[in-house]
């Protein structure tokens, strides 16, 4: 038997780009927990914005925060024993968390330094928890989680294509990355797919067979769709799908956000019976 696995990208993904609702997305959800189908969220979010939505939904599955930077079990998921060498693993009360990015305080200092270099970049550390608010449409509770970062830092920047290319160069650099969801984001060697291949391998090990089903809407998430058996590219508010997530095999919902998200898991869950 064949278990399958669903990762999932949040914003713009299984919540909607303006309203962060997931309501759509419901009997797909009812689905995932009747069959017993692990849904992992993996997500640019902070673990802490990650565990309020974890709570709504009702969801105990393991979660992947900050682009791949950390992963999240819960105590007793999984055997202690096969959890992966040359990571920092850190237990707290509810989870073994394993760490796969650059600390936060050094992606802020090379933000610093970018900044010095000519580079106009204001990242969610230099924001008010307001300012953040303003910009992301969060209630303020949640802009306050979305500042408590560890692994990864959101950042805007207002220039053209080809100075986006220049940053990016010079981040290279630095050692560092940029990749690009709702924000830009600066981080380390970490990515989504890092982090699904790392839990995959854990998956396998609990489960034997295994398939995995991803779902995403932008950039960052291509990492995570290459990993998976069954890719998904959600549909955009306006329209599109991103085009740098056309991977061979890749599936596009007609619907946007978690409307298409509930779309795509029906049918394929319905294709398995």
């Amino acid at each position: 038997m064949t278990q399958n696995i669903v990762f999932t990208d949040l914003d713009g993904t299984l919540l909607d780009t303006y309203d962060y609702s997931y309501a759509p997305a419901l009997p797909a959800l009812r689905m995932l927990r009747e069959r017993d189908i692990p849904l992992v969220f993996c997500s640019s979010k902070t673990g802490m914005e990650i565990e309020f939505y974890r709570r709504r939904i009702e969801n105990r599955d393991p979660f992947i925060s900050e682009n791949g930077g950390g992963i999240f079990l819960p105590e007793g998921y999984f055997d202690q024993s096969r959890l992966p060498n040359g990571h920092a693993i850190v237990k707290t009360s509810s989870y073994t968390v394993i760490h796969l990015g650059t600390p936060y305080p050094l992606l802020r200092q090379t933000l610093q330094e970018l900044r010095r270099e000519g580079f106009a970049l204001t990242g969610f550390g230099d924001m008010s928890v307001e300012a953040v608010a303003e910009l992301t449409g969060l209630p303020e509770e949640q802009a306050a989680m979305a500042k408590v970062r560890d692994f990864d830092e959101p950042f805007t920047f207002a220039g053209d294509a080809a100075e986006v290319a220049e940053l990016a160069k010079r981040i290279r650099t630095k050692g560092l990355h940029l990749t690009k969801g709702a924000f830009f984001h600066l981080l380390g060697d970490s990515n989504k797919g890092v982090a699904v291949a790392v839990l995959t391998d854990l998956f396998r090990q609990k489960f034997g067979n295994i398939s995995v089903i991803a779902l995403g809407d932008a950039p960052n998430d291509l990492p995570m769709l290459q990993q998976a058996d069954h890719p998904v590219a959600i549909r955009k508010p306006d329209g599109h799908h991103d085009p740098v997530l056309a991977l061979p095999g890749v599936s596009k919902t007609r619907e946007i956000g978690p409307i298409g998200w509930n779309e795509a898991i029906l049918e394929l869950l319905r294709e398995r019976g």
